[in-house]
């Protein structure tokens, strides 16, 4: 018994004095909560005004059932928060998926928005669904692009499970990696129906982010529906401090990162990070935070040998021989031997004479020197940022023999942020997945359009090059015109035509105070991107697939004529073949359902997607609800097609505006275009001729019998 309370006694004391060893060192700002429970708050994370960097680093602390609990304002715990790694770990909650008494499917989904300085870590990190039958997915909730999913299965009526990576193979369970830097997302699962099933069996499934050290902590017992008591999963987010480089922090005067540390880009995006310098530690967000480490503090421990004696110097140490000892001409300098005496009064001669030569030289140009430094600094990031850029494979190109017709003009950073006024926000069109959009003007006094990549990677650098090339081939009045790009800014910058009157999608939903598009603008504006669609697949030099045709990248110019935009994902195809086989890419509620299942994607996809335009400008509904209660804009539209209940669309404009037959002609043309079955879909030249031929022909309102016979008529064709 004296045993144990001497063990226990003993253990305290140790930890009393790490306890202690921690607080030498400040990682709150003064007067500010340092700790809530036994979690630190390092700044720049902190309670209250005054004691964190900006809101987004706000957090508060929760006292519940007499233990304290970190929490972000949006509610979820922290379990740690890491200076070093740029990392906080924390529970999340995940998305429950569960059918009731009735047998009914629900469709389920939960949003999580984060700070722009936050996000979802993709190495720490992974995607989990548990369940049978099921499909879990995550869509960015900007562009409404898939982004990520599985699919699990069930062969084993009572199956159990646990995430480890062999057992977690889509039976039962399935997982999956994560794209980088998911920031604002929905988590979304439904039922794939491969069984009957009834409510009492393998009622519920779960969608969750789970750290990857955890993996094997959790085991689930599908067919009895037992799963952790605690409905939260450890997961990890990645941060970093603002939105810039520490060069333009620094530029302006704002960099956080205190005395004694270093400022680091983050190398996938924008933002960067503060470290200690070696010899230091602490805090580096903290204006003296960095504190010396004293090596000779221990003797047991200290790094000099052989009678060397330790003296602690600002980040360093330096080991010294006393006593007529010398060094022991080691490398490392850290031990001593008896040697004669050395000519002392030479080498202080000689350490003189070299010092006064190098102050005259220092003296004479240093001022040369350092403008050349400046410069050459200057020179060297914009070498960086143009070979990241993809600059040197658009160099290639444009002086290549095959790439003679790909001309664009080089912008200068200068000139970029002329035009822009710095980015300022007043000047911000939109911003989407891939970047913000700016309006600028350039000295000859032309309006053009800037888009700005949001982050850097290899994947971005290809889209980049990629719309370079696709649109400099390209001259069509209903296509987007490139102007030039810049390739010596931080991330990409593309420099557009301005076109004046927003997307086609603000137009259709009557979103900032647009007026809403007449029938007669409509047709007009069907027809023209059908056509610039069929122009792109068999007019250009090369067969181009647009492969994110949408209502948001279409765009409006004062006349309302409509100018297809947004090339990052498309690409060239040679005349020989029919297909392309790459990655699932695209925005979710437009994509083909044969390019979803088999990664092939054909002309006929642009043609599906197409389809959901025409939908759109005859329902005015979204491809994709917000709500997650309402179906598909695709299974809308055909139900009402299927059941004739076409002049019941949500749109009551078109119904009271349009001419009857034009409405029928389109409704019919988009059906055929959102065909399963993508062979029996019409090619974008036979859709642009039928487009066409409504706008020519005049149409005379059909009598009460007429219309009656026409719509019995659609309704035999379509059963």
């Amino acid at each position: 018994m004296q045993l144990k309370v001497g063990v226990i006694l003993l253990i305290s004391i140790l930890f009393s004095i790490l306890k202690l060893q921690e607080t030498r060192t400040p990682m709150a700002k003064p007067h500010c909560q340092k700790e809530c429970g036994d979690i630190i708050i390092p700044y720049p994370f902190g309670i209250g005004a005054g004691c964190y960097l900006d809101k987004a680093f706000e957090v508060l602390c929760i006292k519940i059932h007499f233990f304290s609990h970190l929490v972000f304002l949006n509610g979820s715990t922290i379990l740690h928060i890491s200076l070093d790694h740029a990392v906080v770990h924390a529970e999340g909650q995940p998305n429950v998926y569960c059918y009731n008494q009735s047998g009914e499917d629900p469709t389920t989904s939960a949003s999580v928005h984060l700070n722009q300085q936050f996000s979802i870590s993709y190495t720490r990190n992974k995607f989990v669904a548990v369940g049978c039958d099921i499909f879990a997915y995550i869509l960015d909730s900007g562009s409404r692009n898939y982004t990520s999913g599985c699919a699990s299965l069930c062969d084993d009526p009572n199956p159990i499970v646990d995430l480890t990576a062999t057992s977690c193979s889509s039976v039962g369970c399935c997982q999956t990696t994560l794209p980088k830097d998911i920031t604002s997302f929905d988590m979304r699962m439904f039922s794939i129906n491969t069984f009957n099933r009834s409510w009492t069996t393998k009622p519920c499934s779960i969608a969750f982010f789970l750290d990857n050290k955890n993996l094997s902590s959790y085991t689930f017992n599908i067919s009895q529906n037992i799963y952790p008591d605690l409905f939260a999963f450890p997961m990890v987010y990645n941060w970093v401090i603002g939105n810039i480089t520490c060069h333009e922090a620094h530029e302006r005067g704002n960099l956080v990162c205190g005395m004694n540390s270093d400022c680091i880009d983050n190398a996938e995006g924008l933002g960067y990070w503060c470290h200690c310098k070696q010899g230091y530690q602490g805090n580096p967000y903290l204006p003296s935070g960095c504190q010396d480490i004293n090596e000779c503090e221990d003797p047991n421990t200290s790094p000099c040998q052989n009678g060397a004696v330790c003296f602690n110097t600002p980040g360093d140490y330096s080991c010294r021989c006393l006593n007529g000892l010398v060094s022991d001409g080691n490398e490392a300098g850290h031990g001593c031997a008896h040697k004669q005496a050395r000519h002392r009064i030479d080498v202080a001669v000689s350490l003189a004479t070299t010092s006064a030569a190098g102050a005259l030289i220092l003296i004479a140009f240093g001022s040369l020197l350092y403008l050349k430094l400046e410069r050459l600094k200057r020179n060297n990031i914009k070498r960086k940022f143009f070979k990241r850029n993809g600059g040197l494979v658009l160099q290639e190109l444009i002086t290549s023999s095959t790439a003679s017709a790909l001309k664009t003009k080089l912008f200068s950073t200068k000139e970029i942020m002329k035009a822009t006024d710095n980015f300022n926000e007043s000047r911000v069109l939109g911003k989407g997945g891939q970047g913000t959009v700016y309006k600028g003007m350039l000295p000859d006094g032309s309006v053009v359009a800037v888009k700005k990549s949001n982050k850097v990677d290899q994947d971005q650098v290809g889209q980049f090059v990629n719309e370079v090339i696709i649109l400099s081939q390209i001259n069509h009045r209903n296509i987007v015109k490139l102007l030039g790009c810049c390739l010596e800014y931080e991330v990409p910058l593309l420099v557009y035509e301005y076109v004046s009157n927003g997307t086609l999608s603000h137009h259709i939903r009557n979103e900032g105070d647009v007026p809403k598009l007449s029938w007669e603008s409509r047709l007009q504006i069907a027809g023209e991107v059908a056509g610039a669609l069929s122009y792109l697949h068999s007019c250009a030099s090369t067969a181009i697939f647009h492969r994110d045709i949408k209502s948001d990248n279409i765009l409006l110019d004062e006349n309302y004529r409509a100018v297809v935009s947004d090339f990052g994902l498309s690409r060239t195809i040679s005349l020989s073949k029919t297909h392309l086989t790459v990655v699932v890419g695209g925005t979710f509620g437009y994509l083909d359902p044969d390019y979803f299942r088999s990664g092939q994607f054909t002309e006929k996809s642009d043609v599906y997607a197409f389809g959901v335009v025409l939908a759109e400008l005859l329902t005015g509904r979204k491809a994709v609800s917000s709500s997650s209660s309402d179906e598909g804009l695709v299974i809308y539209f055909q139900a009402l097609m299927k059941q004739n209940s076409l002049f019941e669309i949500h749109d009551a404009l078109v119904a009271n505006d349009g001419q009857i037959g034009e409405i029928l002609a389109v409704a019919k043309l988009a059906q055929r275009c959102l065909h399963l079955n993508a062979r029996k879909r019409p090619i974008m030249k036979e859709v642009a001729a039928v487009l066409d031929q409504l706008r020519r022909k005049q149409y005379r309102p059909p009598s009460p019998r007429k219309l009656k016979q026409q719509l019995l008529l659609i309704s035999e064709r379509v059963q």
